[in-house]
């Protein structure tokens, strides 16, 4: 008999092997209406999962809740129930200057600058998107109309730390970090993508991520950013069967 997982409270079936990965939980609902027949399945903490379909594919969305802790246990649990394509949809601050609020991020990889990760791999392993994710991303930002850049995330265990260094005992530490960051040429920085990268190759799945980045002027809707990962999604599908035959 198969055991319900302990936190996400999902059995073998109840996903998709696609599923997008919101950090906030009420996005997941907003999410799931993108879906064809999309119907509720689990909460439990910050977890909430719906399952639908495109294309005639089953698909999920799960939240993960804010940070790379919460979001490994989402992404091991998932695969132990039969997912295997992940994408990170969510939010993030802008590293490079000049960056204006809404444009997307389609991450290549993310910066381990967070301890989680630490628990599965040492430091010089890197933390890197699959290419096919990727390139799906970019496809779909390029479909859609949507500003994008490609590039690399600072995954972080503290928000307070980025947006006030000033507080922190180590200020002079996280504020010559970022230079760094810029200096680079990391396009954002969130709290999930480094982990999920690092697990993902480590259980042999694919991961991606595509973030709306904070800079300058407001942000406005998010619903370009999950069109984007939607359609993302459907054109994995499509490559999936053409490479099945």
């Amino acid at each position: 008999m198969s055991m319900k997982q302990h936190h996400l409270h999902l059995l073998p079936g109840d996903v998709g092997e696609y599923v997008l990965l919101p950090g906030d939980p009420g996005r997941a609902e907003i999410i799931a209406r993108h879906f064809d027949g999309a119907h509720h399945v689990a909460t439990n903490r910050e977890y909430v999962t719906y399952t639908g379909f495109l294309d005639g594919v089953k698909v999920s969305v799960t939240s993960t809740g804010i940070g790379c802790p919460s979001s490994a246990i989402a992404l091991e649990e998932l695969v132990r129930v039969g997912a295997s394509t992940f994408i990170r949809v969510g939010t993030s601050g802008a590293v490079q200057p000049g960056t204006k609020s809404g444009e997307l991020a389609v991450l290549t990889g993310a910066i381990r600058d967070e301890g989680t990760s630490l628990h599965y791999l040492p430091i010089e392993f890197p933390a890197v998107a699959d290419i096919e994710i990727v390139h799906a991303l970019r496809t779909a930002a390029i479909k859609k109309g949507v500003a994008y850049r490609v590039g690399i995330s600072q995954s972080k265990d503290s928000f307070y730390g980025e947006v006030e260094p000033e507080r922190s005992g180590v200020t002079s530490r996280l504020v010559e970090r970022w230079k760094a960051w810029q200096i680079g040429g990391a396009i954002c920085s969130e709290m999930e993508a480094s982990t999920l990268f690092v697990l993902a190759t480590m259980l042999r799945v694919r991961a991606g991520g595509v973030m709306v980045m904070h800079g300058e002027g407001e942000i406005g809707s998010l619903e370009p950013l999950i069109e984007t990962a939607v359609l993302a999604l459907r054109e994995l599908i499509k490559g999936d069967k053409n490479a099945k035959g």
